[in-house]
């Protein structure tokens, strides 16, 4: 092959582009997470975030083009983090399930999870994705996990087939979200207990 024939492959041939780095995601998007939390999302930016990571700017605004999307993954990945549905607590009675299942890094996780939902109140009725996001990775998991607690009783017999399953599964939670983002209270064990207590094990014919 001549010299001439070498220059026109080395232009032919195209040239690979380096290979994105994903190994420090789980980095970034639990910086995106505590950022939000702490600051909101309006005055959340993407370089306080790169700050916080201690990563480049340039390496988040290569793998998320918007502050949006950067939020949406991030909201994503706590989609059941700490819930583990194989393992559920099985005390024979509905009070004893809820209450087994109020542990400390679930009492920290679900407050956390609080504080970033407070962090987006400002764009989830503007964004259709981050409200896809939110419902998907903070309310649902929860929810499921009462769902299944609550069947569980029905099964037994324990409380009637006919309750009304999706509202009891969010009553907890969503007392504790009131608590937390409007009264500026600590939803904490005693507080999760009195509202199994007095609310919840009411409205399916249980006293405490």
């Amino acid at each position: 092959m001549t010299p001439i024939d070498l220059a026109a492959a080395e232009v032919d041939t195209p040239k690979l582009g380096r290979k994105r780095d994903h190994t420090r995601d789980p980095e970034i998007l639990a910086a995106a997470l505590d950022v939000l939390a702490e600051t909101g999302y309006d005055r959340m930016t993407i370089d306080m975030v790169a700050t916080r990571a201690k990563a480049g700017k340039a390496t988040l605004y290569r793998r998320w083009a918007s502050k949006a999307e950067l939020v949406i993954d991030a909201v994503a990945c706590m989609k059941n983090a700490g819930i583990d549905m194989a393992n559920l607590p099985d005390t024979g009675t509905l009070r004893g399930d809820l209450v087994a299942n109020i542990k400390p890094h679930s009492i920290q996780d679900g407050d956390r999870k609080i504080h970033v939902m407070a962090g987006l109140m400002s764009m989830i009725s503007c964004e259709p994705g981050l409200a896809d996001a939110v419902q998907s990775a903070i309310v649902e998991p929860r929810a499921r996990v009462n769902r299944l607690l609550l069947q569980r009783a029905i099964d037994r017999g324990e409380i009637p087939a006919d309750c009304d399953m999706e509202k009891l599964s969010l009553l907890v939670a969503s007392m504790a979200m009131y608590r937390t983002m409007v009264q500026r209270k600590t939803a904490n064990r005693e507080f999760l207990i009195s509202v199994i207590d007095e609310l919840l094990l009411p409205a399916v014919g249980l006293r405490p």
